[in-house]
Order: structure tokens, then sequence, then C-alpha cells
């Protein structure tokens, strides 16, 4: 507040001088509101008698005619015979003398100028060297943030879905509060910690709830706030950084992504002298020059461990590693209680459906999902989110928005109801396939349909007879296009290249094959089943064995899938008109048409049935299956 007081005080100060010296310089006040006129005019108006009076300044006449109009022109010292022009004419005039300036005021007129422009010189030059925060040399000041701990009020309350993690991490709680109890021992605890996992799944929050818990200050700031373009910024960050935390230890220091600045040494162009890797230098001595009761713990988090120098992972440093990976069925559960304290729950909302629901998904993405459930809740006029709203709210984060505007020919309308049938029928009648949780014709990005399955578990391992299900079920939309409406169509496209891509890996890569072994047949650093590319190691001859083995799972499935639907026949038309007439249904009613009962009504709040168009649709999109 002084700092903002003192710069307008020096603004206010050099404007009221500027404005006395154009004051000084300015037009003399007497010739205001006079007409300039021609010199000869003015001796024209004397020698008529028009002029009252005159008076004569500095080479200035300033007169008044017998109108009582005021004019002013310039005289010269040269005209002599004005005097007598004025006598002769009967012009009462004065003449004044210029005032006399002193000595002093000449020489600040003289020398003000240069005097302002030092003195603005010297104001500019103190704010960039550190006058403010923003100054332009203070660029070599650490940009950390500092929370203290009234400003921090996270606990581990607040962090759910890594029970393990936050195990790792209490000792570092225990130390920041009584460091005595280890040192007593002999112990030493660790001074750099690596949180390592995904986006989205807390590490910051972690970190920040350790401050908190220990109710110490917490210091954050991002690897790409070390680096800037000047070589030797980033270690002079480093260094004011470390000397602010060891002012206010015991305290934490958060570096997130420190890939940014922590990657391997020796890739720049630059060598030894590369910006990057001078500061990556200065880390790793400042973190060598703790004292051993400074009571300065950093910590670190990143996504890509796999890049940074081992330097920075010898003991010493960042010695300790803690996973933080995305939260299982359980920890998808507590996060999701941790978001919905701040919004109103209704009472049908189950936090463990939802967790079934959202394999995969990071505790960003639950927080995510809670919101978007409140804003669908806020645009229905709700008083409380029900379980509605967060199923909307999962299907808008997985598949997409409901594209409502989308205009389908009922012709296309009943095939993409009998071809989500097929998939859904499929996978209730085989016993190792997830429980279908919702079958919906409503397109919803590039898909005209979805069949949805909850696993009733976390998936840890694929096994050989639940991928073959896997399989069937995916033919379960192009055979019901061709029992029920007698053609086929594009939409089954991404089917079968999950199919395909399924089958090969089983084939080639999980030894999954009776006729070829357990031998890898393509050589690839990522899984084949989620289709990454994989290069061929083998001969023709034994890739053509590969391709039979192929095609015999991928028929025999096939063959599977066919004798289920036309097994159940009566089943599959009433699920398609169930769907044509609701276009969603939901797990009750799918077991209702399974057990051979007439489906429930959709509930309330559900949308129904559409109104069939004529009209040809937009685009062609594929349908789509979901077996999680």
């Amino acid at each position: 507040m002084n700092n903002m007081f003192s710069k307008a005080a020096i603004w206010v100060v050099i404007a009221l001088v500027l404005f006395t010296v154009f004051k000084q310089f300015d037009g003399r006040t007497l010739a205001g509101g006079a007409t300039s006129i021609p010199y000869s005019d003015f001796l024209d108006e004397v020698k008529a008698k028009q002029i009252r009076e005159a008076t004569i300044e500095d080479r200035t006449i300033v007169a008044t005619t017998n109108d009582g109009k005021r004019i002013k022109t310039a005289v010269t010292y040269l005209d002599r015979g004005l005097i007598g022009d004025l006598v002769n004419n009967g012009v009462k005039f004065d003449v004044k003398q210029p005032e006399e300036q002193s000595f002093l005021s000449q020489v600040f007129i003289s020398w003000f100028p240069m005097l302002l422009l030092i003195g603005v010189w010297v104001f500019f030059m103190r704010q960039m060297q550190g006058g403010g925060k923003g100054g332009a040399f203070s660029f070599g000041r650490s940009k950390a943030r500092m929370l203290d701990e009234a400003s921090n009020t996270v606990t581990f309350a607040d962090v759910a879905g890594c029970d393990e993690a936050k195990e790792e991490v209490q000792e570092l709680v225990d130390f920041l509060r009584d460091p005595t109890k280890f040192q007593k021992l002999g112990g030493r605890i660790p001074r750099g910690v690596l949180m390592v996992g995904p986006p989205g799944t807390g590490k910051t929050l972690l970190a920040r709830a350790i401050a908190g818990e220990a109710k110490v200050p917490f210091f954050t700031i991002s690897g790409s706030d070390f680096v800037e373009m000047f070589v030797g910024v980033g270690a002079s960050r480093v260094r004011d950084m470390f000397e602010n935390a060891k002012k206010h230890s015991p305290c934490i220091i958060f570096i997130d992504e420190i890939d940014a600045v922590g990657r391997h040494r020796g890739a720049g162009m630059g060598g030894g002298n590369d910006e990057r890797e001078q500061t990556l230098n200065q880390l790793l001595v400042e973190m060598d020059g703790f004292e051993a009761n400074s009571g300065v713990i950093v910590i670190a988090a990143t996504n890509r461990a796999d890049v940074l120098d081992k330097a920075l992972l010898r003991p010493g440093r960042f010695d300790r590693q803690v996973m933080v990976g995305l939260p299982d069925i359980r920890g998808r559960e507590q996060i999701l209680y941790v978001h919905m304290r701040k919004v109103p729950i209704a009472p049908d909302v189950k936090a463990d459906i939802l967790a079934r629901g959202t394999p995969g998904f990071s505790g960003a993405d639950l927080s995510n999902l809670v919101n978007e459930a409140a804003l669908f809740a806020a645009r229905r006029n709700k008083r409380l989110v029900e379980m509605q709203d967060f199923e909307d709210a999962k299907d808008k984060i997985v598949m997409g928005p409901e594209r409502k505007s989308a205009v389908m020919r009922e012709e296309e309308r009943r095939n993409t109801a009998f071809h989500e049938s097929g998939h859904a029928v499929v996978a209730k009648l085989l016993p190792k396939a997830d429980p279908v949780h919702k079958v919906t014709i409503m397109p919803r990005g590039y898909a005209l349909g979805l069949t949805w399955q909850l696993p009733e578990h976390d998936r840890v391992n694929m096994y050989k007879d639940k991928m073959l299900e896997e399989i069937a079920i995916l033919f379960g939309g192009r055979i019901a296009e061709e029992i029920f409406m007698h053609q086929m169509s594009t939409g089954a496209s991404n089917d079968f290249e999950r199919a395909t891509k399924l089958a090969r890996a089983m084939v080639t890569r999980y030894g999954m094959s009776e006729t070829l072994g357990t031998m890898v047949y393509e050589d690839s650093e990522q899984d084949a089943y989620f289709g990454r590319m994989s290069a061929k190691t083998v001969s023709e001859a034994t890739q053509q064995k590969v391709d039979t083995e192929i095609r015999s799972i991928l028929d025999a499935q096939y063959a599977l899938s066919r004798r289920l639907l036309e097994e159940n026949k009566e089943k599959v038309e009433i699920m398609a008109k169930a769907l044509l007439d609701w276009e969603t249904l939901d797990a009750d009613q799918i077991n209702d048409i399974m057990e051979g009962l007439e489906p429930r009504p959709p509930k309330a709040g559900v949308p129904v049935k559409r109104s069939p168009s004529d009209s040809a649709s937009g685009g062609v999109s594929p349908n789509a299956t979901a077996p999680a």
C-alpha cells in the first residue's frame, strides 16, 4: 500500500512541476481574449482614429477599439514612429517593462528538462532493480507463492482414493510437527518426495494436505516458472526460493510438473551451459545443502518420472517415490462422497453405483462429474441433485452431449434399435459378461446408439473366457441387423475393428491359442489390445497360421452370438420396440425384458420418444457398444 502511495506521489509532483514550467512559457495573460491582427492593419486602425487605448509590453501591443473590441499585434523595435502615430491620433497608451527573472529562475528553467529526464531515469532504474515485485530486473527472484497456516485449510479429510499414498506421507507430517522424535534415534527424514501418477489424481491436493495437517507454510511453484530465455535466471530463482523457505522453516516446497526442469541432462543444444540444465544443477546443489535440522521438505509431482535425471532420484534428494494412481472402485466412492458434501444430494443418489460406472476416472474427473450433475439439476430447476442428473452427467462426459437436433429416418431408428438390442441380449445371456447398465438409441457424439456395461469390480487382468464373450457381444449388433432387418449397415464397423484387435492380441501377444502356443508373434512397446501399432517378427508361413487362428476365434464367437439371438428373437423384438418408444432403457427395464415381463415405464424426468421425421439423417455415424 505504501509502495503504491509513493509511486502516485512521485507522479503528482512531476505533473505539478510540468504545469508550473508550462505556465512560465505560456503567453502573457494580458493578451487573453484579444483578437490577433496584422501590424499593418493595426497602423491603419490608429490612423483612422479607431483605437481608444493601447498597452505595449515586450514586442506585443494589446489595444481597445472605440467599439470595445480588444485586438493584439506584434511590434518590432525598428518602428520608431509608432509612438508619434499614437500621440498624433489621440491614442491613450502605456508601456510596461518585462519582468526581470531571478538568476535561480533562469537556471531552473534552463536545466529543468535535463533534471526531469535524470529523475525519471533514476526512478525507473530503481523500479527495475527490485523496487517492486514486477520489476524488470526482479525476474531473478522466486515466483513461488506461499500459503501460510491460516490460508491452507486442506487436510487429509479432503483427500480420498489414495489411502496408501497418505500412509506414505504421514511420517512427513509427524516430522514437521515434532522433528526431535526422529532425530533422537538418529533417523533422517527424506529431504525430497516425488509424487508420481496420472494427471488429475490429486498430487497437488495431497501435498497441500500434508502442509495443512502439519500446520506449516506451503510454497508452491511450477517447474516451468524456473526456466527463462536468459541463462542463470532459473538458478537464481532456485537460490531465492530456498532462501525464503529456510526463513519460514519448517515448511514444504511443492514443485509441480518437475519434468519441465528435471529432464535428463546432455540432450539440449547448449550442453552444460543450457539454462534448463543450470537450473537443474542449482536445484541439486540446494537439496544437498540442507542442514540436518533445516525443516524444509521438497515435494515434487510429475506424471513422467521416466524422463527425470537420475541425479534427482538418488538417495539424499528425491529418494522416496509415492505412487498416486487412479482410484479403485472404493476410492472412487470415497472421492464422490468428498465432492458430494459441497452440493445438496437427493436420497436416491447411490455413490457405489456411480463408482462402478466410472472405471478409469481420476479424482479430477469425479469432481467434474459432480459439478456437471449440479448443473443439470440447476437447469431443471431442482432443489436437490438426483441420481438421474448424475446419470446424465456421466453420459455426457463419457459419450458426449445428446444430439437432439439430429434428424433420423424411422428406418434408421429401427435399425439402430435392433443393433443395440442385439448387443444387450447377447451380453445378458453370456455368464461372465459385465452387467448391462443402459441401452440407448439417442445419438451422442459419433454414435447413433450405445450399449453400456458396468463391471462389478475393477478389472486388473483379462481372462480368455471373458475376452471371447466380449467378442461375441461385439458381433451381436450386426447379427441382429441381419436377422430382423435383413440387411447390413456400416454401423458395425467399429465393433468388427475392436473384435479383430482383441482376437489378434489373444493369439499374438497373450499366448491364448492352443494351436500356436505361448509365444509372442508381434513385438510392440504398447499393448496390442489397445490398438497400438505392432511390428511383425515372424515368417510369412507363421503369419498365415496366425491369421487362420484369428479367423477361427472370430468365426466361433460369431456363430455363438447368432445362435443366442436366434433362440431369443422375442426378447430382441420387445427390447427394440421399447427402445423405439422410450429411446433409453435402464438396467431394471432390461431385466424385465429378459425375465419375460412387460418392461416398466421410464422413471419421472427421463425423456421419452421424440417425434420421428421422414427426412434423411445429416450424416452416417457408426453405432457403438461400450463393454467396459
